[in-house]
């Protein structure tokens, strides 16, 4: 087996690896609370929490900060037949991870622009936003302003009185192998593979892990956000293309193709554009391209994507009118996800997320139109498009993979 480019926090068995996961994922939690989530002894949870605790890996939380968390459908560190204000003796303390031992660089490339953050060992941001634009998109060049961004990051967390940064985790739309090696990279129009994660090691120093970009935003989701807990999760994201990708039990579901796309082809509206596939009313109808194409045959002239956005901001009747439809559209791939892959609930994100934010009654009626109505109703979250959020995904997932 290939060795992984983040090396691991620390050396232990595997349920070592797995109680502090969980306290990543559920911190402040109770050692016994450890024990019902994970099947272990109380005296194995014991030992297994002292030797990280020796090691600096986790550390003991104020007693009155060891809230309880939800994991998948149990609330952890109840006992039975009690709530927590009936429990009797002493608090039980809670375990936390020691948040501020490490810090990790978290980058996010797209066809134009770089964005990276520092984040503790929590995925808590404790920097500002760095941000370089892409000029050429050759590896040699991107290389260069990833390491610069790396470079500026860590001197701004030194200042602050941070550790150097331990490693960077590097987001990027298309295909990686082994979280090392680029092998499809639309936006960046790569021919080659590309040993991305070598090439940034060797430029800045920093161990480097590569990762698609919707599954980092997935990951980071079920780690450190709206996940955390779910039996199943889905990420849905909208803009210069359409993503999505899964999670189980709060890991996420590996398919070698599903980086490609696939879901930008699902059938939607039967009225809808044409595709460059020659797809009529294909989900790629929910692409910035597509609407500015649409748009522009509304309105009766050539009009970019910026310019359908600053009038549906301005409520341009015709661009509310594509907002609703867009939207519909939308809750018609919401439902289709819904009903297949059954997900406890779906975030949409992406550059172009905005549209949902104003079009929320057309897309629940597309959901509806595609729904069963004795169905459960379908749960969503639709999230504010920010680069740096991106960026800190990407520092999630060599969280993840440093702590094994």
């Amino acid at each position: 087996m290939a060795t992984h480019p983040i090396p691991q926090w620390f050396e232990g068995s595997e349920y070592t690896h797995q109680v502090a996961a969980c306290i990543t994922k559920y911190g402040p939690i109770s050692r016994i609370a450890i024990s019902q989530a994970l099947g272990l002894s109380q005296g194995a949870v014991s030992r297994i929490t002292s030797d990280l605790i020796h090691a600096g890996v986790i550390i003991e939380a104020d007693p009155n900060d060891a809230t309880p968390k939800r994991l998948g459908t149990k609330r952890l560190g109840t006992p039975a037949g009690k709530t927590a204000t009936e429990r009797r003796g002493r608090p039980q303390t809670g375990l936390k991870l020691n948040a501020r031992a490490k810090t990790f660089i978290g980058i996010k490339i797209n066809s134009t622009l770089a964005t990276a953050v520092v984040t503790d060992a929590e995925n808590h941001i404790v920097t500002g936003c760095h941000e370089q634009p892409i000029e050429d998109t050759s590896p040699e060049s991107v290389v260069s302003v990833l390491t610069e961004l790396i470079r500026d990051c860590s001197l701004e967390a030194v200042t602050n009185g941070l550790p150097n940064p331990c490693a960077v985790g590097i987001s990027i739309g298309g295909h990686v192998e082994h979280d090392t090696t680029v092998t499809f990279a639309p936006f960046l129009m790569w021919e080659n593979d590309v040993d991305l994660s070598h090439m940034v090691e060797i430029a800045a120093g920093l161990p480097t892990g590569i990762y698609n970009d919707i599954d980092s935003l997935l990951v980071d989701a079920c780690w450190f956000g709206p996940g955390v807990g779910l039996d199943s999760f889905a990420a849905l994201t909208i803009g210069a293309g359409v993503g999505y990708s899964l999670a189980t039990h709060g890991r996420l579901v590996e398919c070698a193709d599903k980086s490609y796309g696939l879901v930008g082809h699902i059938p939607l509206d039967p009225n809808g554009p044409v595709c460059a596939s020659g797809h009529r009313g294909c989900s790629q109808c929910l692409t910035n391209d597509s609407i500015a194409d649409e748009y522009s045959q509304m309105i009766g002239r050539a009009v970019s994507f910026d310019d359908f956005e600053r009038d549906a901001y301005d409520g341009v009747p015709q661009a509310t009118k594509l907002v609703d439809r867009t939207c519909f559209r939308l809750g018609t791939l919401i439902a289709v996800i819904s009903n297949i892959a059954m997900p406890a609930k779906i975030m949409i994100a992406g550059e172009s997320a905005f549209i949902a934010q104003r079009g929320i009654s057309a897309l629940r009626d597309g959901i509806k139109m595609y729904r069963h109505n004795q169905a459960s109703p379908v749960r969503f979250e639709i999230l504010d498009h920010d680069w740096s959020l991106w960026a800190k995904a990407a520092a999630a997932r060599a969280i993840v993979n440093h702590i094994g």
